[in-house]
């Protein structure tokens, strides 16, 4: 299931996200203290101004040299506080926010871990990426001003009311009869903007969808030449980007717009009101400086605040990304009373099982019923789409059955646990994927804990160890992304090798050799069999060459199994395996081609 696109209101975001300011909450506390001291200055200046103004207005000879130095001095030190304040305040603040960033990240990590296989069926890894990534960059800086900000305006706000009340309530509640309309003004300007980053932050997952799939498909595009093609394709989408960010900036430069009107009110109203009142006597010189000071103060308040609304925006945005993938639910997952296995034999039964990818769509299995015996190798042939690769995938529960159950030792897979259902099957696929890492951590990923004599064991065991002793740098070679620097066949010994090292009773193999030139395919071939003494394996093949030996083999159709036997009983049968043997077709799909 894919993630869901929906719109989150604030305050739901604020509840998802405030749980990882707990952790931190003596930092934040910390950080917050520090902040509220570098507004002293802030706030204690338009005083002291307004003092000296005072005196030297009415009384110059009580202004003494004294006093001027007091205040000089009483002034220096609330900035060393201020500086110091500083300091910590983004040093603090700044890793609170990395270590907010790294938890959540973490989060969404270990979850789409735990996703299905369907769920990266229906999302594109680059899109997944941006999540992980591009999404929580803002977080940090968010986590960091977000409460600083909001701290600092609210204090600067209150003592700034508090103190200009008391020289003159008319004009203090005009200046602060414009802040709430101001707020009213930008809030409609604010959803577009938040509206128009989360579209941006969408469409970047795209872009990197596009070009990780270019790049990764480069050899694709060349044999094809179709460089001016992707060239053209990422211009597209890149051109359709630019769009997104031109719409995103006009909003917010309207938001901008907006604020910067409400300041240039604010002073007209100063302006105005502030020179009736002196006219009627109801304000002093020095209050009106006050009052453009502090209106000053409340100005770049604002406008840090306006200033800090794109990190915000992109911050919400980052933490609605996150949500998203958060809310999606888990679909394959342990049971309450999710057994482990122990001993395990290897028995494997399919009873009446009925599975379906999607509601909406046809049946892929309908009431198939199989059993595989400890130690049996059973081999499955049949065209595409008749589904044999369902099978396998529904055996480790990567996708869970829609009807009927399959069960190992007798026990429903679906009350075994995951980590020891999967931690008992080997699978070896046509396609494998090998970690842009050495040779020896390749093959150590089937048993993380395993020494460097386990590791070489387990290479010897298939048939690896002479193409890897001959690597430049041996074992501690570098496979390259996706193992680019080995060949298919090396590529496919390496993920023998891997599975030979965790040692499963139960091995599944998925058209282990179909991708392998000849000689690949017999030297793969004979460690698969070396591999497959003593367990219960079930192989997917084209190639019948490779399971002419199975102790069952099945051949399945869209219909179901219609035929089962050993080779020799199936030749005797003289169906459908019989004709796809004896006209030596090199796939089972040419049948119908044939026929």
């Amino acid at each position: 299931m894919a993630y869901k696109t929906k719109t989150y209101s604030n305050f739901y975001l604020w509840k998802r996200f405030l749980p990882y300011f707990s952790k931190y909450k003596g930092l934040v506390f910390l950080d917050l203290f520090c902040a509220g001291l570098t507004t002293l200055n802030e706030l204690a200046l338009p005083m002291i101004l307004r003092f000296l103004t005072s005196q030297a207005s009415t009384d110059l000879e009580t202004l003494t040299m004294d006093i001027i130095i007091g205040l000089s001095l009483a002034y220096g030190f609330l900035k060393v506080v201020d500086v110091i304040a500083y300091y910590y305040m983004n040093n603090v603040g700044h890793v609170t926010g990395a270590r907010i960033e790294s938890d959540m990240r973490r989060d969404i990590f270990g979850h789409l871990q735990q996703m299905s296989t369907s769920f990266y069926n229906q999302n594109k890894v680059g899109k997944l990426m941006a999540r992980i990534t591009n999404d929580l960059f803002d977080v940090t800086e968010f986590a960091h001003h977000c409460p600083e900000e909001f701290f600092i305006g609210g204090i600067k706000l209150i003592i700034s009311f508090a103190i200009l009340i008391r020289l003159n309530v008319p004009l203090t509640l005009i200046l602060f009869t414009i802040i709430p309309i101001m707020i009213i003004a930008t809030s409609k300007k604010n959803h577009k903007v938040r509206s128009m980053m989360s579209k941006q932050r969408s469409h970047i997952g795209e872009l990197n969808s596009s070009i990780e799939d270019s790049l990764l498909g480069m050899n694709v595009v060349k044999s094809f030449t179709n460089e001016s093609y992707e060239i053209d394709k990422f211009e597209d989408d890149n051109m359709e980007f630019l769009d997104i960010k031109k719409g995103t900036y006009k909003n917010l430069s309207s938001f901008h717009a907006i604020s910067r009107s409400f300041d240039a009110l604010m002073y007209i109203c100063i302006l105005f009101f502030g020179g009736l009142f002196l006219l009627n006597g109801s304000l002093l010189p020095s209050d009106l400086v006050a009052f453009v000071l502090y209106a000053n103060v409340l100005t770049a308040t604002i406008r840090r605040i306006v200033e800090f609304s794109e990190q915000f925006h992109k911050g919400m945005s980052g933490i609605e990304k996150f949500v998203e993938i958060m809310d999606t639910g888990i679909e394959i997952f342990d049971d309450e009373d999710a057994i482990n296995l122990n001993d395990v034999e290897g028995n494997v039964s399919l009873e009446n099982v009925s599975f379906r990818y999607y509601e909406d769509e046809d049946l892929v299995l309908d009431n198939l019923s199989l059993d595989i015996k400890k130690g049996e190798k059973l081999a499955i042939v049949g065209p595409s789409g008749s589904g044999k690769t369902t099978i396998i995938n529904l055996i480790p529960r990567f996708y869970d059955v829609s009807s009927g159950a399959i069960k190992v030792d007798g026990i429903d897979i679906r009350k075994i646990k995951l980590e020891s259902l999967r931690g008992n099957i080997g699978i070896v696929q046509q396609d494998v994927y090998l970690f842009n890492d050495t040779v020896l951590e390749n093959i150590r990923y089937g048993k993380p804990d395993a020494t460097e004599e386990e590791v070489y064991q387990a290479a010897r065991l298939a048939g690896a160890d002479e193409f890897i002793e001959a690597l430049p740098l041996k074992y501690n070679t570098y496979v390259g992304e996706r193992g680019v620097r080995l060949s298919g066949g090396q590529k496919q010994r390496v993920s023998i090798a891997r599975v030979f090292l965790k040692n499963p009773p139960i091995l599944i193999l998925d058209e282990a050799t179909s991708a392998l030139d000849n000689k690949s395919e017999r030297l793969v071939q004979k460690s698969l069999e070396e591999l497959s003494k003593g367990r219960t394996t079930i192989t997917i093949a084209h190639r019948l060459s490779t399971i002419i030996n199975a102790d069952k083999i099945i051949v399945l159709t869209d219909q179901g199994i219609i035929e089962e036997g050993t080779h020799e009983d199936l030749l005797k049968k003289k169906g459908m395996y019989y004709n796809l043997y004896t006209q030596g077709l090199k796939s089972f799909d040419e049948i119908k081609i044939v026929s």
